[in-house]
């Protein structure tokens, strides 16, 4: 049996260094194939691409009004998922 698939906000503007990282990695393992994690952030992580990469994840960024960037996460072996509006 198949699960619908999920969107999990992580919301880790306000976090210091590391956190964010470590809460990005924490939540990967969670995501199954068409989920997405929405990641908020204050800033754009460019250390972590190059990690979701070798981990099997792909990304998408994307500059909403409200957020200064929010990084769309989801496993790169699966369906690309549809993105919140």
């Amino acid at each position: 049996m198949t699960h619908a698939p999920r969107v999990m906000t992580l919301d880790v503007r306000d976090l210091p260094p590391p956190e964010p990282m470590e809460r990005v990695l924490d939540a990967l393992p969670a995501l199954a194939a068409g989920d997405l994690l929405r990641l908020r952030h204050r800033r754009e992580p460019f250390p972590l691409y190059p990690i979701l990469a070798d981990l099997g994840f792909d990304h998408r960024v994307r500059t909403p009004p409200d957020c200064p960037f929010e990084i769309l996460i989801w496993r790169a072996d699966g369906p690309v998922p549809e993105a919140p509006t």
